[in-house]
């Protein structure tokens, strides 16, 4: 049991070679310090880590998924683009659905700091 941990943090952080992965833990950063400086409530809080967990969580899918295809279709092919474009667009559902939690929540506390 105990080396599935290993193995899972060992898939986290290989994720991190991967550029669009940086830039999610970046946009993740900077939700959670944007929560702290604007004091989110609870609820608020939870609803910023799902949509963190889902975004990262299927950034890492996708990013297995094109790995497998392109090891087993190393020349191009239509079924594999096609794998790779949907797992593609999984990811940027969760990151749409991930900034309108994030307007829903920030925009109006930063409206409230100026007006």
């Amino acid at each position: 049991m105990i080396a599935n941990f290993r193995f899972a943090a060992q898939g986290i952080k290989l994720s991190f070679e991967e550029r669009n992965i940086r830039i999610h833990y970046l946009a993740a950063n900077c939700a959670i310090i944007a929560g702290y400086i604007l004091n989110i409530s609870l609820i608020e809080w939870i609803a910023i880590f799902i949509v963190i967990g889902m975004v990262i969580s299927l950034e890492m899918v996708n990013t297995a998924i094109e790995i497998v295809v392109d090891m087993v279709c190393p020349d191009h092919n239509e079924f594999a683009g096609k794998a790779k474009d949907i797992a593609a667009g999984a990811v940027l559902i969760a990151a749409m659905a991930s900034v309108a939690v994030g307007s829903i929540i920030f925009i109006p506390k930063i409206m409230a700091l100026y007006f």
